[in-house]
């Protein structure tokens, strides 16, 4: 479609929100089977200690979980704003929706939905995502989407984070964010390492090793915290402005941190001062009872010391006891 037959040459569909991620859907789906696997084997661990195995596995499979989804989730600062605008370029007509900005480690996310949805013959609601990561052009994806007519709010919005604008908002938030990234990766890393050694079991190096896995969380939300509130231009709609603030990844990321936190100084404190406890809530006190109760069911009886000294009693004694009784 083209300009010169009276038609302006806008996206035909709208790219439609998903009602979830793949990629986490994918890893959430991972770590819930493992935890399945971990539950059907649970009736076949003994005593006291099968509560202390279920809330370690659950424990260990949480940290990990959010570790790697809170990778690809596109809510670390969202924002919603209702606003009558103007839909297409080079028209006057104007649509009420909500448009809603949705940033995360790999890009943004830009919804438009209108209210109510079917305005100006047309199915208002749009879900755009444009990313920055190292493998991919933010400026050649805010091209593409010029290049299909995207509707003006979206582009609008798009166009803060362009290299162009004098906003500076893509070199803040896409340096802060891989910066972000890295040090999440490094904090999986530690929470494995971690895993292997409680696994071994070797207490007090698996205590730093929570305590890392909590400092690198931590650092991501530092890195991340300088982008958000670095000076940037405002995103206006008339009256209304775009306000952004922390999401879901964001405050989820800051508890499994702290979470890591307080594991990693119990383990040491306890490891320090009761390692018998330490020992309990890990199951080496149960697995080293029934050990030795093997070990001495298997054991020779030992003869008594009533039976040992009537072996030793002297041949010629023994000769002149018998002879007496005869």
């Amino acid at each position: 479609m083209t300009l010169w037959n009276g038609s302006f040459p806008f996206y035909p569909g709208a790219n439609l929100c998903f009602p979830f991620d793949t990629t986490w859907a994918v890893i959430v789906s991972v770590f819930l089977s493992l935890l399945a696997t971990f539950i059907i084997i649970l009736p076949g661990i003994r005593g006291r200690g099968r509560l202390f195995w279920f809330l370690r596995v659950v424990t260990g499979l949480f940290v990990g979980a959010v570790v790697l989804t809170i990778q690809f989730t596109r809510d670390w600062e969202t924002g919603w704003v209702m606003a009558n605008m103007s839909y297409k370029s080079f028209s006057r007509a104007l649509v009420n929706a909500d448009i809603g900005l949705h940033i995360g480690l790999a890009g943004v996310n830009i919804t438009l939905v209108g209210n109510p949805v079917n305005q100006v013959n047309e199915t208002i609601n749009y879900n755009e995502h444009f990313a920055w990561s190292f493998d991919t052009d933010y400026d050649h994806s805010y091209s593409e989407g010029l290049e299909k007519g995207l509707p003006s709010p979206i582009l609008y919005v798009a166009e803060k984070f362009t290299t162009q604008s004098p906003c500076s908002m893509h070199r803040q938030y896409r340096i802060s964010s891989h910066y972000a990234s890295l040090t999440l990766w490094m904090a999986f890393c530690t929470w494995v390492i971690s895993i292997l050694l409680f696994s071994m079991p070797i207490f007090l190096y698996g205590g730093y090793m929570l305590l890392l896995t909590a400092a690198l969380m931590l650092f991501s939300l530092l890195f991340f915290f300088t982008a958000r509130n670095t000076p940037k231009c405002p995103i206006q709609f008339g009256p209304a402005p775009l306000k952004t603030d922390y999401g879901g990844s964001f405050w989820l990321t800051l508890a499994t941190g702290l979470l890591c936190l307080l594991l990693g100084l119990g383990v040491i404190i306890l490891n320090s001062m009761q390692p018998e406890k330490l020992k309990l809530v890990f199951n080496l006190d149960e697995q080293k009872g029934e050990e030795e109760v093997g070990h001495k069911s298997y054991l020779p009886a030992q003869p008594n010391s009533s039976t040992q000294d009537v072996l030793m009693v002297p041949l010629d004694e023994l000769c002149e006891v018998t002879a007496t009784q005869l």
